[in-house]
């Protein structure tokens, strides 16, 4: 892996920002972790997703067909916002004060056919530490399917990208699934990075989630509504849940404004790590209550990018303190106030990256 240094000539800028936060919190006599307002959407969520998985196998034969692509749909969204709301403050240790509560609630990714211990290392660690830095966040490394930073191999389908990215955006949870993480196991590698040992007990949990989840969300299904109904709605279901689980980290990275790396041996740069989480991410729709709601909160990206320990109900907060931090010190703070404005700006930033390179730097 290429070596990645950070200098700490900008210290003061985080010092200065987690001070006023303790402070908030001190003075709010707040808890940094989920309170009831996290615990709420896990009662609401779980339910919603067993009780729409179980009807549609108990209900198949008395649902006309779009209720059930409908229901099916639903079920991929409720998923990705299971991830975003539960899964994700849980791997960050954020969801609780109680770690053995965090490790379980964690477990929600194995449930849904991911894998809990690869993901804290491909997002926790790589991803919140080299944010963007072509050649070790795995988040952008898609090349040569899409290219996602100037400094990625180009071909001429990459002219194109920004109008076929929401197919692959729609396949990303299937992949995830059924494909990265088999590839990330075997290899032992996440994108350049070396895994961390897996133990017996790793190992035990992967295979084990992964026969569940065949047993589960494929046989036991196809068992009983047969195998075309199956897979229309599985299909249905992934394409919802790839959307949104894309989309929704697509426009808090992938986006004008958002300052992109590349990683050469013993590369060097300016900015410490908080200066560099800001300039490479950037918050939407900050005011939409409902978006908020669904994606756990990940609309303030800066926020969890700078405490990614502390649960998201407390970004909206947190927010106003890291803009005036950021004004303070005359650093951008990348933010747009509409979902569509992020969207559009993302699809602006895959066509500039989907240009000749020779045309993209005229």
């Amino acid at each position: 892996m290429s070596k990645v240094t950070f200098s700490k000539n900008s210290t003061t800028f985080y010092a200065t920002l987690k001070k006023k936060a303790d402070d908030y919190f001190k003075s709010n006599h707040l808890e940094k972790t989920g309170d009831w307002r996290l615990y709420a959407k896990t009662f609401i969520l779980v339910p919603l997703a067993f009780g729409l998985f179980f009807s549609l196998l108990y209900f198949y034969h008395q649902l006309p067909v779009w209720a059930l692509l409908s229901m099916s749909s639903l079920l991929g969204l409720t998923l990705a916002s299971m991830g975003f709301n539960i899964m994700h403050d849980a791997c960050h240790g954020a969801y609780s004060k109680k770690q053995w509560i965090n490790d379980v609630m964690g477990y929600s990714l194995n449930i849904m056919g991911g894998n809990q211990f690869i993901w804290k290392q491909k997002h926790n660690i790589i991803h919140h530490t080299y944010t963007n830095i072509d050649g070790v966040d795995d988040d952008i490394a898609k090349s040569p399917i899409m290219r996602q930073a100037k400094t990625q191999q180009w071909v001429p389908a990459h002219k194109i990208q920004y109008i076929y990215v929401f197919l692959v955006y729609s396949i990303s949870s299937f992949a995830w699934v059924f494909l990265m993480d088999f590839q990330k196991y075997f290899s032992r590698m996440i994108y350049r990075t070396k895994m961390w040992e897996v133990s017996p007990k790793e190992q035990f949990i992967f295979w084990f989630s992964k026969f569940y989840y065949l047993i589960v969300f494929i046989l036991l299904p196809i068992y009983v509504v047969g195998v075309v109904p199956y897979l229309i709605g599985f299909a249905v279901m992934h394409v919802s849940m790839g959307l949104s689980l894309a989309l929704t980290f697509q426009l808090a990275h992938v986006v004008e404004g958002a300052h992109f790396e590349e990683a050469y041996e013993d590369k060097h740069i300016d900015q410490d790590w908080a200066v560099h989480q800001v300039l490479t991410t950037a918050n939407f729709a900050p005011n939409n209550l409902l978006v908020r709601w669904y994606v756990g909160g990940l609309n303030y990206q800066i926020e969890h990018h700078l405490f990614p320990k502390v649960s998201h109900i407390h970004y909206p907060a947190l927010s106003e303190i890291v803009k005036e931090t950021c004004k303070e010190y005359n650093i951008p703070y990348n933010e747009f106030q509409t979902t569509r404005s992020a969207l559009l700006s993302h699809l602006r930033t895959m066509k500039e990256f989907g240009k000749v390179p020779d045309l993209a730097m005229a």
